[in-house]
């Protein structure tokens, strides 16, 4: 094999968010790390995320306070182990970021740092850097991760798929790297890594509408499935409940802490409509603001909802917003003296990779960590502000483990084989079933469900499906072409989930079963 096409690393991460640098940094004093992201270093969801991390860092406060906001979020559904194990590494994981320099909004609290309240809290823990806490995160580490000389970066590259002992026909089935191209070399290298972590994200551009970047397309998931693991809970895509609703706003969310510092959501004449529906009004749970806004945009005929915050003033909302009185003044929309138009949108996914508290997949050598895995901690619907903190503490966890385990020896690994493939001669192709894919799932699978829409979703799935392995097949990879291969296997899982699922449980309604089961149980998939 030509040496430049076998790249060897202790430790390959995918994924370049909080999850994949946290883990990258705990391990790149011991370690070779190769970190592999599909565009810029700081081109990721984290980067996206503006409301905080929550955390047990008040006197007032406590693990069990955390723990029962989790389990009342999360539809009774949130795996108990998980869950305290997160919560309980909560303030360390908060201390390892301030000690990397996050600059996190201070105060004269004891604490010395200003917590906000967020929907389905009942303290204030959510420490934050202003409005715009992942950018804040994310320039932090991206800095660190760029200067430590045994961190490999690999921008603009995309994992194919997963090595493993199985497609080797070796006896162990192990997972030995990957196979990655250079997107713009055009051209697919062997990565050969005694240690594999999945930290792609999520999977919310399989939607029309999704305030996530366009890197979310649940490439973690699919490689994990197609190398033989399982996958849990896919059917609960948190939808949150405000994104910006303007022409010219993509993907622009409105932050969560807006509601818990006394947003009030409206209909177009004014109508406060939260109470009429829940007790907890604006600071209900995520999934129960959606979904009673899709009601109301439904019973009304109206395009959106709006959430006022006027009644706050001009002086708080540019001190605690800073970025969203930007970003709306630039549209024409002054937040201090008008109400601002949200819709819902795919936020997060909740289910994913099937992992243990040492963050490891079912394929030995291979971890997930942040969006893509499903830890248990999330339950039916994400309290909101656990995801950034849940990425810090399996990285953690997934860091120990590996710095635990003795290295393994690893085999002849092959170059990948396009001697009996061609350039394509319809990219079009590719985008016009990338369309259809986002816009059936909105459809037939979004904030409410029907066996009939899921059963639509699912036939046209499978039309895809055949259409894209021919496309695979028979012609040289792309990163388009990649994307929408995992795209479309993750929806797949996403409805195969949902048709499971014969109850309405957090993030999961259906018209045809709108009661919730007594017991509460996963949704597990094997491939």
């Amino acid at each position: 094999m030509k040496a430049d096409f076998l790249r060897q690393f202790d430790v390959l991460v995918i994924g370049s968010g909080l999850a994949g640098q946290a883990l990258a940094l705990r391990l790149a004093d011991t370690y070779r790390v190769a970190l592999v992201t599909k565009r810029a270093l700081d081109d990721t969801a984290t980067a996206w995320a503006q409301g905080g991390i929550a955390g047990v860092l008040d006197s007032a406060d406590s693990i069990e306070a955390h723990i029962q906001d989790t389990y009342t979020a999360g539809g009774g559904l949130c795996d108990p182990a998980a869950t305290r194990f997160v919560v309980e590494h909560s303030h360390a994981a908060i201390d390892w970021l301030i000690d990397q320099g996050v600059p996190f909004t201070r105060d004269n609290s004891a604490f010395g740092f200003h917590l906000t309240r967020e929907g389905g809290h009942s303290h204030r823990r959510i420490i934050h850097a202003a409005d715009a806490t992942g950018a804040a995160v994310q320039e932090t580490l991206t800095g660190k991760v760029r200067a430590h000389p045994n961190i490999t970066i690999l921008e603009k590259h995309i994992v194919v798929d997963l090595i493993t002992g199985a497609k080797l026909g070796l006896a162990r089935d192990r997972c030995w790297g990957a196979y990655v191209l250079d997107i713009e070399a055009e051209r697919v290298f062997t990565l050969g890594a005694t240690h594999t972590v999945l930290a792609t994200g999520g999977a919310g551009k399989v939607y029309l509408y999704t305030t996530n970047p366009d890197t979310a397309t649940g490439d973690g998931i699919a490689m994990a499935w197609r190398a033989g693991c399982r996958v849990a809970n896919m059917e609960f895509i948190q939808f949150h409940p405000t994104c910006l609703y303007h022409p010219h706003a993509k993907s622009f969310l409105i932050t969560e802490a807006m509601r818990g510092e006394g947003g009030i959501l409206r209909l177009p004449d004014g109508h406060r409509f939260m109470p009429d529906h829940d007790p907890r009004a604006e600071l209900a749970p995520r999934d129960v603001v959606a979904r009673t806004i899709d009601y109301e945009m439904k019973r009304h005929g109206v395009d959106c909802v709006f959430l006022d915050m006027t009644h706050k003033g001009e002086a708080f909302l540019r001190e605690h917003f800073p970025n969203i009185h930007a970003r709306c003044h630039e549209l024409g929309i002054d937040i201090a003296r008008q109400p601002i138009p949200v819709v819902p949108a795919a936020h997060y996914t909740c289910g994913g990779v099937v992992v243990d508290l040492d963050a490891r997949t079912d394929l030995p050598g291979l971890y997930a960590i942040g969006e893509t895995a499903c830890t248990g901690l999330h339950g039916a619907n994400r309290l909101a502000s656990n995801s950034l903190l849940e990425c810090v503490v399996f990285a953690d966890a997934a860091a120990r483990h590996i710095r635990g385990k003795k290295a393994a020896k690893a085999p002849r690994l092959p170059q990948w084989d396009e001697s009996r493939v061609t350039d394509a001669d319809e990219e079009i192709v590719i985008s016009h079933n990338w369309d259809e894919l986002r816009r059936f799932m909105w459809d037939y699978v979004g904030i409410v469900r029907t066996n009939k829409r899921l059963e639509r979703a699912l036939h046209r799935i499978k039309l895809l499906e055949r259409e894209i392995d021919d496309y695979y097949a028979n012609f040289r990879v792309s990163n388009d072409l990649i994307e929408l291969r995992n795209l479309v296997l993750t929806a797949h899982l996403i409805v195969r989930s949902a048709q499971r699922r014969k109850e309405s449980r957090g993030l999961h309604f259906s018209r045809d079963y709108p009661a919730t089961l007594d017991r509460a149980r996963d949704t597990v998939l094997k491939p």
